[in-house]
């Protein structure tokens, strides 16, 4: 009789149990079939309160946080891994219908109490966190309406003088005479030898992006004879599309006559034919630029210094406009047409190309590879640098 009871192969096994054992194995079933039989009324209560099989989980809402914890550590106690990927599903969909249930709760709060209403919450996030950089570039440009401050009563604090030295400095580096409009904008777009059919398509819808662009075959020639070659026809800027694996992976950046040189590594291309578009829509009208997250003194050298490709007086009527997005020191590059359907609402097309830029060094004068002065240079220096993930340089 003992050797049935302890008998575990699976044979004859319910019928060397006594009444209590059984109880006791429908209790701990965990199988799902006829569980609630064996359970009590108040048993019945906590596996409701614990289901995770999406039903009556109104019911569960009114557990707190602390639940979910404990719910959370009793999962990482299953060993059955199939059941546990599952049951961790539901817990997931659970805490998603309480995240939601809170969000609803905080907007009635916040309606009905109006001006009294708690301030709305902020996540933390890398961008909003980041370490103060001591090149930022602070707005100095002073007041359109001095009456108004009088009137007010209040008085503003003076500007820095570091403050008004970096603001005089970016106005008088070396693109100061394109925002003077004293020319207008003529690029060079060229590549290394024998590019590829993928990057070809590059400098070709580059070159209808940007206004008054013209293409040019490197045909072996130096970088120093184009720059030389750019500045004797009057040329302002040369872009140069390196590839590697007959792909698109840098670009290299060139003001003329003086510089700067800015090399960037680039990834993420997608040409228009790619992005299913028509390259024919693309108009022959000058864009507007947008520059978004150019903060320090570097990042406004870079903004400048991409702004300056394009014309600095855009044809409205085309409707089309080009961004370049500075997030975490990547910068996104985005071709959009936009139509105004309403007074309210407006229309984004997206036209393409798109590509995301990372800076890789910046140099004074023209390109010079050897005996160059470089500004800043993150190539073989990035442990140096980077050293925390909220800390950038754009």
């Amino acid at each position: 009789m003992d050797d049935e009871q302890t008998d575990f192969s699976g044979e004859n096994t319910s019928m060397a149990l006594s009444e209590k054992e059984n109880d006791i194995r429908k209790q701990t079933d965990f199988s799902g079939e006829k569980t609630s039989m064996a359970l009590s009324e108040k048993e019945k209560d906590i596996r409701k309160q614990t289901d995770f099989s999406g039903e009556n989980t109104s019911m569960a809402l009114s557990e707190k946080e602390k639940d979910i914890r404990k719910q959370t550590i009793r999962l990482a106690g299953m060993k059955n891994k199939l059941r546990r990927a599952e049951a961790f599903k539901k817990l997931k969909r659970l805490k998603k219908v309480e995240r939601r249930k809170r969000q609803v709760d905080r907007k009635k709060e916040a309606e009905a109490l109006g001006s009294e209403a708690p301030p709305k919450l902020v996540p933390r996030t890398i961008e909003n966190t980041r370490e103060a950089d001591e090149t930022t570039v602070k707005d100095v440009a002073p007041s359109a309406n001095e009456d108004d401050e009088e009137a007010g009563g209040e008085e503003k604090e003076p500007p820095q003088e570091e403050s008004i030295e970096d603001q005089w400095d970016i106005l008088n580096d070396e693109f100061k005479s394109y925002f003077d409009k004293s020319y207008v904008p003529k690029v060079i777009i060229t590549s290394g030898d024998n590019p590829h059919s993928r990057s070809i398509t590059f400098m070709k819808e580059l070159s209808r992006m940007i206004p008054n662009a013209e293409l040019f075959w490197r045909n072996k020639s130096s970088i120093k004879k184009i720059i030389e070659g750019g500045v004797e026809r009057e040329y302002t800027d040369v872009v140069i599309v390196n590839e590697n694996n007959r792909k698109p992976n840098g670009i290299v950046i060139s003001h003329l006559p003086d510089g700067p040189t800015a090399h960037f590594k680039i990834s993420n291309v997608k040409t228009t034919p790619e992005m299913k578009k028509n390259w024919r829509n693309i108009t022959v009208h000058r864009p507007e630029v947008i520059l978004n997250n150019f903060t320090t003194r570097l990042g406004h050298s870079i903004g400048r210094m991409l702004a300056s490709l394009f014309h600095y007086e855009p044809e409205f009527r085309g409707q089309r406009a080009v961004t370049f997005h500075n997030q975490r020191d990547y910068i996104f590059f985005r071709h959009h047409r936009y139509e105004f359907k309403n007074t309210e609402k407006v229309k984004l097309k997206e036209l393409g190309p798109r590509f995301t830029l990372k800076l890789r060094s910046l140099q004074k004068g023209t390109f010079d590879s050897k005996l160059g002065e470089y500004e800043w240079i993150i190539t073989g220096r990035r442990h140096e640098m980077e050293t925390s993930r909220r800390r950038f340089f754009l």
